[in-house]
C-alpha cells in the first residue's frame, strides 16, 4: 500500500499513513472534533506508546484502561481522549473479528463501491459521511477504485476541495479547511 496523503505536517506521520492500513484508518476515525493535522498524526504516536508496533491485536487485547491510558498521553491523542481511546479499541476488535487483524482486508479485493462502502460503514465509529469520506480517500489517494465508488461516495468523489480525501498538501488542507468554514458559516446564515 502506497498513498499520496499528505495531512499532518509531519513526513513521518503522513510516511506511516500512507504504508499502514490501521494507521489511516485510525487517522480516519479520530478526524473529529479536532484539527485533521491532529486526527491524523495520532497513529503515529499511538505507534510510538505501543513500542513501534502499531498492530489490531494488539490494540484489541489490551485492557480498555490501558489504552485510555495510551491515549490520554501526555500529549493527549485526541481532544475526548478517552472515549475515543475506546472507539479505537472497538475498532481494532471489529478488525480482529471480521478481517483476521488485517485492515486491509476491508478494502482488499472490493470489485464494488457499494460494498466498499458498507464494509467501511459497518466499522465502528464510521457513520455514513465517514465512510463516503474514507471510501473517497482510499480511491483518490490510494488508487482503491472498485466500479462504482464515484456513485457511492457522493459528494465526496467529485474534484471540489471538501474532505480529507482532498489532501496532498499544506494548500490543499489550506482549501478543504477554507471551504469547510463557508459550509458552516452557510448554514448558521441559514439558521439564523
Amino acid at each position: 500500500m502506497k498513498g499520496t496523503l499528505r495531512i499532518t505536517g509531519d513526513p513521518a506521520a503522513d510516511e506511516l499513513l500512507n504504508t499502514d492500513p490501521l494507521a489511516v484508518l485510525l487517522g480516519m476515525l479520530l478526524d473529529q472534533q479536532v484539527p485533521m493535522e491532529w486526527a491524523f498524526a495520532s497513529p503515529l504516536k499511538l505507534k510510538e506508546r505501543m513500542g513501534g508496533t502499531l498492530d489490531a491485536g494488539a490494540l484489541a487485547a489490551l485492557p480498555t484502561g490501558d489504552v485510555e491510558a495510551l491515549f490520554k498521553g501526555p500529549p493527549a491523542l485526541h481532544r475526548f481522549p478517552g472515549s475515543m481511546g475506546k472507539r479505537a479499541q472497538q475498532l481494532c476488535q471489529h478488525l480482529v473479528d471480521h478481517y483476521d487483524g488485517d485492515a486491509e482486508a476491508v478494502w482488499r479485493g472490493v470489485d464494488d463501491g457499494k460494498e466498499l462502502l458498507d464494509r467501511v460503514r459497518a466499522l465502528p465509529g464510521f457513520g455514513d459521511e465517514k465512510a463516503k469520506i474514507f471510501v473517497a480517500l482510499l480511491a483518490k489517494r490510494f488508487g482503491v477504485q472498485p466500479e462504482g465508488w464515484e456513485a457511492a461516495t457522493l459528494p465526496f468523489s467529485d474534484d471540489l476541495g471538501r474532505s480529507a480525501a482532498d489532501v496532498t498538501s499544506p494548500e490543499t488542507l489550506a482549501e478543504v479547511r477554507s471551504f469547510k468554514q463557508r459550509k458552516k458559516a452557510d448554514a448558521k446564515a441559514k439558521d439564523g
